[in-house]
């Protein structure tokens, strides 16, 4: 036999071994690593738009707690569909709306992220419970959040959107 010929064997022996090996380090990751997520809607504007895709990072809080500011994918109480919000208000805290303006424990809340359209909602006092947090989409007007739903459980939680990968345009890092 030519060498040739030896190195084609060899390569279609290993070729099952390499195909099952990608499809389960794909699987790994995808699982418990980073996840991609497609915006269905316009709730998170200005920061996500309709079709953007992103980025989740899904085991970033096996290390350290959920932070406010954070964009996070979750599934919310009574329904199946994943959810993309920030995380508002924290564990114990107290939340208010008042014509808009979020504040926690009686301090208003700066919000540079949000959208600029007329708010005039208001909701709470409520003191958000143990282990849960509270969460808003940036377009507050056309957001079904935590102020319909309640508060998010952590295990609730699927992982922290961290980079805006397509469209190509609007590739960036979350923050």
């Amino acid at each position: 036999m030519a060498a040739e010929e030896i190195k084609s064997i060899s390569f279609f022996r290993e070729l099952p071994f390499l195909l099952i090996s990608a499809v389960l380090i794909a699987w790994v990751v995808r699982t418990f690593i980073i996840h991609p997520f497609y915006i269905p809607t316009g709730s998170m504007e200005p920061t996500l738009l309709p079709r953007d895709r992103v980025l989740v990072n899904k085991f970033i809080y096996r290390f350290r707690e959920p932070q406010r500011g954070d964009i996070v994918v979750f599934l919310p109480p009574n329904d199946n569909r994943d959810y993309i919000k920030r995380i508002i208000g924290l564990p114990g805290e107290t939340i208010e709306i008042r014509k808009g303006k979020v504040y926690i424990n009686n301090r208003a809340l700066s919000e540079p992220y949000k959208i600029n359209k007329p708010d005039f909602s208001s909701f709470g006092p409520f003191k958000i419970p143990k282990s849960s947090y509270f969460v808003m989409g940036d377009n507050r007007p056309n957001s079904s959040d935590s102020r319909v739903f309640g508060p998010l459980k952590k295990e609730r939680i699927i992982g922290k959107a961290i980079l805006i990968y397509w469209p190509i345009s609007r590739i960036q890092w979350l923050r």
